[in-house]
């Protein structure tokens, strides 16, 4: 199961640093959302684009905070995050 989904959207130069962050200190253990995909999508997240979820629980936007992902992505899922 993959633990980081990043909500993005094409042409988004925000969202394609986000990607290489995440190909960077998680390769292969994200997944990339279109945010335009749905309304609902683009209801929640569409003006915050790129947004970081992990295990489905929004981590951040905007930018990539590595170390604090890394730290949170080292507890089991379901553990609280500081």
């Amino acid at each position: 199961m993959t633990r980081v989904t990043l909500i993005s959207r094409a042409g988004c130069h925000l969202c394609e640093d986000a990607e290489r962050v995440l190909d960077r200190i998680a390769p292969g253990d994200w997944t990339r959302v279109d945010v335009d995909e749905s309304i609902e999508l683009q209801r929640d997240y569409s003006d915050r684009v790129p947004v970081v979820l992990l295990d489905g629980k929004e981590h951040g936007y905007w930018r990539v905070e590595e170390e604090r992902l890394l730290r949170d992505m080292a507890r089991p899922p379901g553990t609280p995050r500081l």
